[in-house]
């Protein structure tokens, strides 16, 4: 079992409160703008680069692990932009978070990510168009993936799901509880 990116000493636990505060501010504005500020983007890619290489032994290691991180947590959520289901603001914040995750929590935290996203858009589903209207709007969406109906009384900003709220909740868990996934299958079991 995996230990926590953020255990020992403080220095660690400083750099997971930055991690969160990142992720926090960038679901606060995924959920008012339906926007995520490339700047903070690039502050969490930075600092990942920066915490991996002053934790590892090996810089090699550390580069390895920051652009398998970053590469892999692009490449994931990159076929939903290319569907139009996400932002291009989610995938660059899925793949700064992948800075810090590495490859193994990176396919984590965008499994838990999914699972989170799934729970929100029926939610956000739910609240847009009521239980009937779900059910309409969510058979059109598996027939035609592409298209997603406008409600009339919404604006964009408020019909759009904020899925960079999921995104966070998966590489925040992954990074914190590493290998809940499995723990939670053996436990099932």
């Amino acid at each position: 079992m995996q230990e926590s990116l953020f255990s020992a000493s403080p220095y660690p636990l400083l750099a997971g409160i930055a991690y969160a505060t990142l992720l926090l501010w960038a679901c606060v504005a995924d959920i008012r703008s339906r926007r995520i500020p490339n700047a903070l983007v690039a502050t969490l890619a930075l600092m990942g680069f920066g915490y991996m290489f002053a934790l590892s032994a090996s810089p090699g290691e550390a580069l390895v692990h920051c652009t398998v991180g970053l590469i892999l947590g692009l490449a994931l959520w990159l076929p939903f932009y290319a569907l139009r289901w996400l932002g291009a603001g989610d995938v660059k914040l899925f793949a700064a978070a992948g800075v810090w995750l590495g490859p193994m929590r990176t396919i984590e935290g965008a499994l838990i990510a999914a699972l989170a996203g799934g729970v929100l858009a029926v939610l956000w589903m739910l609240r847009a168009y009521g239980g009937a209207g779900t059910a309409a709007v969510a058979s059109l969406v598996i027939r035609s993936p592409t298209t997603i109906p406008r409600h009339p009384m919404d604006s964009k900003s408020q019909r759009a799901i904020p899925y960079g709220v999921a995104l966070a909740i998966g590489a925040m868990t992954a990074a914190w509880f590493p290998d809940i996934l499995t723990r939670m299958f053996h436990a099932a079991q």
